[in-house]
């Protein structure tokens, strides 16, 4: 896929998914002198890797006819200074699982492992997943 992206003012940037058309803007953080009215780049990197996790959620348990009825999660990244990068990303998720098995969340949990993001992610970037089932 491709995205074509503009620099509209200092420190903001918009992005276009040129497949759908949808926009995207990302500021800097306040204490990097943005306005921080968006998302930074590096909570983008924290939000896509739960939202990936979600979705993997998703399709594997539709994959095994099990029905998640809600699932909301809360992410937070921590920041390194020298070199400035992200080093850990925690993600909480609570996923209502209809019936399932105690075999069935363990697979699910491994597979939410699984997701491309967490795939991609530095190995020194530490990922802190919790996966409750209510």
């Amino acid at each position: 896929m491709k995205y074509a992206l503009t620099y509209p003012e200092p420190l903001r940037t918009q992005a276009v998914h040129q497949g759908n058309r949808q926009t995207l803007l990302t500021d800097a953080p306040t204490d990097n002198g943005g306005l921080g009215e968006a998302f930074s780049p590096t909570d983008l990197v924290a939000v896509g890797l739960a939202s990936c996790i979600m979705t993997i959620l998703g399709l594997r348990a539709a994959s095994r006819n099990l029905t998640i009825q809600s699932m909301e999660a809360s992410t937070e990244k921590k920041m390194s200074p020298n070199p400035r990068r992200i080093a850990r990303v925690e993600v909480e998720l609570t996923v209502s699982l209809e019936g399932g098995t105690d075999a069935d969340r363990d697979w699910l949990r491994e597979e939410a492992l699984s997701c491309p993001v967490a795939l991609s992610l530095h190995p020194d970037l530490r990922q802190e997943i919790r996966i409750g089932f209510v």
